[in-house]
This record gives structure tokens, C-alpha cells and sequence, in this order.
């Protein structure tokens, strides 16, 4: 298949999102970005379409305006995600209802991306998932427990996809550390995070950009989960 690739931003309108459909755009890829509620944030040169990814029809729809307006699909980021502050102690404050919303999106909403993209991503001859996951993923911090235990499941879908889905498509995960962004700009600890890490500055969105870029043009590699936290999993 030849033409201009085309690639999917769930969560775009902002944050890392936001970020990684930029970064996309500036290297010359066509891009769809969603988000549940509105198309304010889509930058520059992204076509918006509406979906809450927790929701299996939305999903199939989103599909569905990509292949039937674009025709065709080359990367899918898996993006979009909810996570509200809750002390890990606090366990009453986790309740089944908050499980339920952030499992649908963090996690189910990623199953339900990629069962749905699956087709244009076989046609595409060089299909590939990025999941973003966490930091939280692969130790014991995160916004609260619903949240971390979200993004090790879907550090572990990952792995679980990319056997499943071999030769035809690749997936693989990226788990952010502490990122500049609207989202985390009152957060009480952010001055105290910057102590425990090693290379001593916050992310960027642009950097998780350059990851997700990096990982696209590594035609080798398959089921792998890479930190782009400044080494904040070290310690």
C-alpha cells in the first residue's frame, strides 16, 4: 500500500496526547485524534473525530469514518486515559464505580481500538500499536491503585497482542514518567518528584513523541514496554 500513513491518537487533544498527533503531523504523517468530549486541543493539520473508546460501538464508528474517509490505518496510539488523584491508603475511596471507569478506559478502551483497527492495520503491510502506559506499570506508584493496576494490565496486554498479532502487526508500550502538562500542573508533589529523578527535569509531551517515532521506525522490535521517565523507575 502506498500514499501518506496515516495514524490514530486516542486522548489528542491534550497532554501527551496532544503531544505525540504534533509530533506526528511535523514528520509528515496524517493524523486522527479523539477524545471523549471535544475537539478543542486537536492541533494543527489532525482531523477530530469523537469517541469514548470505553465504548465498544463508539469504537467500531471510529473505525469505520477512518476507513471509509481515509482508507487505510498505520499506527494506532493507544493514548486516552483517566486517572484521578486517590491516596493508595485510601482504599474506601476506590470504589467499584471508579474500578469500573478507569478499567474501561485505560484498558478496555485500548482491547477495543485495536480488535476494531485490526483489518486496516493488517492492510497497512507495516501496522503497528503503541500503547501508553506508566511508570505506575512497573512500580509501585500511580495517581491511585485503580489507575496503576490499569496500566500493568495494559503493559501486559502488550506483550500478549504482540504474540497474538505477529507477523502482520507490531505493539508495543511506552511508560511515561512525570510529563509536563496541564493535567499534572497543580499536582502537590511535582517539585519533590523532580529530586527522585535521576536526570534531574520533567518530560515533555514532544518526548513521548520522539518514542513513539523511534519505536515506529524500529521495524524489529515487538512487545517491548520502554521508560521515558528521565530513569525515575530506578529507584
Amino acid at each position: 500500500m502506498t500514499g501518506e500513513r496515516v495514524a490514530l491518537v486516542t486522548g489528542g487533544t491534550s497532554g501527551i496526547g496532544q503531544g505525540v498527533a504534533r509530533g506526528l503531523v511535523e514528520e509528515g504523517w496524517r493524523v486522527v485524534v479523539t477524545s471523549r468530549r471535544s475537539g478543542e486541543g486537536a492541533p494543527g493539520g489532525t482531523r477530530y473525530v469523537a469517541a469514548d473508546v470505553s465504548d465498544r460501538d463508539a469504537v467500531a464508528h471510529l473505525i469505520d469514518v477512518i476507513r471509509e474517509d481515509v482508507g487505510r490505518l498505520d499506527l494506532v496510539v493507544n493514548n486516552a486515559g483517566v486517572g484521578p488523584q486517590i491516596p493508595h491508603a485510601d482504599l474506601d475511596a476506590a470504589t467499584p464505580e471508579l474500578w469500573q471507569e478507569i478499567l474501561g478506559v485505560n484498558l478496555l478502551g485500548p482491547w477495543h481500538v485495536v480488535v476494531s483497527a485490526r483489518r486496516l492495520l493488517e492492510q497497512s503491510g507495516r501496522g503497528h500499536v503503541v500503547n501508553i502506559a506508566s511508570i505506575a506499570a512497573v512500580s509501585a506508584r500511580g495517581s491511585s491503585i485503580p489507575y496503576s493496576v490499569s496500566k500493568a494490565g495494559l503493559a501486559h496486554l502488550t506483550r500478549l497482542l504482540a504474540r497474538s498479532l505477529a507477523p502482520t502487526i507490531r505493539v508495543n508500550a511506552i511508560a511515561p514518567g512525570w510529563i509536563d502538562s496541564p493535567r499534572n500542573a497543580a499536582w502537590p508533589g511535582r517539585d519533590t518528584t523532580l529530586e527522585q529523578i535521576p536526570l534531574r527535569v520533567h518530560g515533555r509531551p514532544a518526548d513521548v513523541a520522539d518514542a513513539v517515532l523511534g519505536l515506529d521506525r524500529m521495524g524489529y522490535v515487538t512487545g517491548e514496554l520502554i521508560c521515558v521517565d528521565g530513569g525515575l523507575h530506578l529507584g
